[in-house]
């Protein structure tokens, strides 16, 4: 069967979290590499230099990436995954308005520069995962 756009969309967003993952990891592509701790807001390892990780923030990014890349096998999952995932980053988006951000509470690290990264990965996904997320069997040019 051919992926339909939403099954790509997914598969492309799961990559993009897997790499950025696995760039977390990349001394040079991580800023203060030598900095990065396992949780909590200590870490001053930063992504590009502008956005905070830690081990456990890279972590949770090559599982979200892994999972996408495996939900996007079904058009069903695909949606979940866009759509859910989405509401989850528009969720970790109000706890990252909410924490205080030097407090032990603040263990995936989230800073400014990850709260409106979250902010706009939530609305896109849930944008993409509902534009893309018709049933099916309503429209003919799309397959199961």
């Amino acid at each position: 069967m051919t992926a339909t756009n939403l099954q790509k969309a997914a598969a492309a967003v799961g990559a993009v979290f897997l790499l950025v993952g696995i760039l977390g990891f990349v001394p040079g592509i991580t800023a203060h590499y030598g900095d990065m701790t396992f949780a909590g807001h200590q870490s001053g390892a930063q992504l590009l230099g502008i956005f905070g990780v830690s081990v456990l923030h890279n972590v949770v990014h090559l599982l979200f990436g892994l999972a996408g890349l495996a939900l996007a096998r079904t058009w069903s999952w695909a949606r979940v995954f866009l759509i859910g995932g989405g509401a989850i980053y528009l969720v970790l988006w109000l706890y990252g308005l909410l924490v205080d951000q030097n407090g032990s509470a603040n263990f995936v690290p989230v800073d400014d520069a990850d709260n409106w990264l979250h902010l706009v990965l939530g609305l896109g996904m849930v944008a993409v995962g509902l534009a893309l997320g018709r049933d099916p069997r309503h429209d003919p040019r799309t397959l199961q």
